[in-house]
Order: structure tokens, then C-alpha cells, then sequence
């Protein structure tokens, strides 16, 4: 599966329950997330989208966890599950075991 088809999935996904994810690009900021996802009741965070296995690079991680620090949901899929529980913590506001820890554990030990 190519990162493209996971993007496809999280539009489509997101689309069905009534949100929007919009392509974020902000230029002169290097790292941000590819998608802003905006969720019904105003929930809203981003999402870094990888094909199966890839890891995010170094200035998304600094990123990512900048957008921890201001307590916004951030995070990395790398599959139509990943999305999955990344769209079920946003939209219940329950927090889902997030990748992006692991795969910070997987890229420090390199």
C-alpha cells in the first residue's frame, strides 16, 4: 500500500463522519503534518501520513511533539488502522496508545 492510498483513506474516512482533512502546508515551517483534521464539535488535530514502515523524519517528529507540548492531537499513520485509531481518539476524545512514542523508541535506538 503507497502513502497515497492511506491519504485517500483518511479523506474518505473523515469525510463520512462529517469532518474535513485539508492538505497543510505551511510554508517557511519545515516538518508540519500533511493533514489538518477537523472533526463535528469543533475537534480538530493533524496527522502525518507514511507508507507501511516508513518513519517520520526528523524535523516531523520535532514538529509533532511541539504540537504535543501545546496539548493538540498529533500523530503518524502508516495504515488504514493507524488512521483508524487515530480518528477514534479525536472523535471521542479518548486518548488511543499513540504510534509516534514507538516509532521515537525505534529511531533512537538506530
Amino acid at each position: 500500500m503507497k502513502e497515497k492510498e492511506i491519504e485517500r483513506y483518511l479523506v474518505d474516512r473523515v469525510a463520512a463522519m462529517g469532518g474535513m482533512a485539508f492538505k497543510f502546508v505551511s510554508p517557511g515551517c519545515t516538518g508540519v503534518p500533511d493533514r489538518l483534521v477537523v472533526l463535528p464539535e469543533g475537534k480538530v488535530g493533524f496527522l502525518e501520513l507514511k507508507a507501511p514502515g516508513m518513519k517520520p523524519r526528523k524535523e516531523q517528529v520535532h514538529r509533532i511533539r511541539q504540537l504535543w507540548a501545546l496539548r493538540c492531537c498529533a500523530d503518524v499513520a502508516d495504515s488504514r488502522e493507524a488512521v483508524d485509531l487515530y480518528l477514534a481518539g479525536l472523535s471521542t476524545g479518548v486518548p488511543v496508545p499513540a504510534r509516534m512514542p514507538r516509532m521515537l523508541e525505534t529511531e533512537a535506538r538506530r
